[in-house]
């Protein structure tokens, strides 16, 4: 049995995503970011780093495996169940390949550009231009991926696709729009009608609280 600690955060719809995708029971608990339920000793003592998401997988005998990060949920859960990720060759590196791009460039530009505007727009401007700068061009990287493919690592959608969907998802925080890159509007919209997708953009918009 799977248990999901998430919240309406870009990186906690990935794993809801997949979750949703696979068709395999799980219970979704929230943590609540914005009242700092991540920093609570019962949270921590899941995942040191005070961040969600977390995946906790019954293994029997009382034990739990307990896996943070959401590419590596991606990855664990694709691989358990056989689907989302290719087995081998060229198709499952071009998958880890946008793993690793989405990881250390558009998941960390798209959450700076957004502190710092939100933030202090005022005190930081070079901040904000260097970020901000930097969330544009990933996007613009990601778009000539998308304009030789129909998914972001070829032909299938995998893995790679919900982990960018996450940030682009929530891109206005960022302050982006699709206005320079139609090639990903195309890819953001033919995935969002997804229907497992769609279950999944409402259970995480269902953990906000409405005030």
């Amino acid at each position: 049995m799977y248990q999901l600690f998430a919240f309406g955060t870009p990186n906690s719809i990935k794993p809801i995503i997949a979750l949703e995708e696979l068709e395999v029971e799980y219970a979704l608990q929230g943590i609540n970011v914005r009242k700092g339920e991540q920093k609570s000793d019962e949270f921590i003592a899941l995942n040191p780093n005070a961040k969600v998401p977390v995946l906790t997988v019954g293994m029997g005998g009382g034990q739990d495996m307990v896996l943070s990060e959401s590419a590596a949920i991606l990855i664990y859960l694709a691989e358990q169940h056989g689907r989302l990720l290719p087995s081998s060759g060229e198709a499952r590196a071009r998958v880890f390949e946008q793993l690793f791009f989405h990881a250390s460039g558009i998941g960390p530009a798209f959450g700076q550009s957004g502190y710092f505007q939100k933030s202090a727009p005022d005190l930081l401007p070079a901040a904000i231009l260097r970020f901000h700068g930097e969330a544009k061009r990933t996007m613009a990287i990601l778009d000539q991926v998308l304009a030789k493919t129909t998914y972001a690592a070829g032909e299938d959608y995998t893995i790679a696709d919900i982990a960018h969907f996450g940030w682009i998802w929530r891109r206005a925080f960022a302050g982006i729009d699709f206005s320079a890159t139609p090639n990903v509007e195309r890819w953001y919209e033919l995935v969002a009608q997804r229907p497992a997708v769609r279950r999944a953009i409402a259970k995480a918009e269902a953990l906000i609280p409405a005030t």
